[in-house]
């Protein structure tokens, strides 16, 4: 007979789902081996299409509902933000089986306190990349036709480029994953706060 760990304590709790949604998001940022540190972003660009790639996950605030990541502000995942102004974000964790899926409002910041007190946390290898030239997704003649300051130079060029994103969540959707039966909960915000169900996986 095959032993089966015991069911997490949120298995059947639609409360304690929600919890553990923002227990991992929360955690993310500061642990760099938790699978929601690098989640997915997805946008959709001016012809319509989905984009997707991995962003550091630097805040994720539950008390507000938002979580934070910084970005070129002359990438393309900028403009599509400021374009649409939604963003969705992907994780999912193989070790837990669990799939977190966040979509609402994005936000870029660029020349408020969000973006100063961001850019004043962030390490100076991290600032540099912001002073690449050209912009990203530039075509280059060669893959190494770029530049990008050394460690601690020019940073006062690179400050410009610099986007702190934040993203308001208004969906949720967890997802557990066991051969015992698998569960899913999703949740929106409404004027009066989050409305929680179960869903079919």
């Amino acid at each position: 007979m095959t032993a089966f760990a015991p069911l997490p304590a949120f298995y059947d709790d639609l409360d304690a789902s929600f919890f553990e949604l923002w227990r991992l998001l929360h955690e993310g940022p500061a642990l760099r081996r938790n699978a929601f540190h690098m989640p997915a972003l997805a946008t959709v660009d001016a012809d319509g299409h989905p984009q997707v790639r991995t962003v550091v996950l630097r805040e994720a605030d539950p008390a507000a509902g938002t979580l934070r990541f910084h970005c070129d502000r002359r990438s393309a995942k900028a403009g599509e933000i400021a374009a649409t102004g939604r963003a969705a974000l992907h994780g999912y964790d193989t070790a837990s089986k669990i799939q977190i899926r966040v979509s609402g409002p994005a936000r870029l910041h660029t020349d408020d306190a969000v973006a100063e007190a961001a850019w004043a946390a962030s390490r100076v290898m991290s600032r540099t990349c912001y002073g690449i030239a050209p912009a990203p997704g530039t075509a280059l003649p060669a893959g190494d036709a770029y530049t990008q300051p050394e460690d601690g130079a020019d940073l006062d060029l690179a400050r410009p480029n610099f986007c702190a994103v934040v993203v308001t969540a208004t969906r949720l959707d967890f997802l557990f994953l066991d051969r015992r039966g698998h569960r899913r909960a999703g949740w929106e915000r409404g004027a009066a706060g989050w409305t929680g169900a179960w869903l079919a996986p």
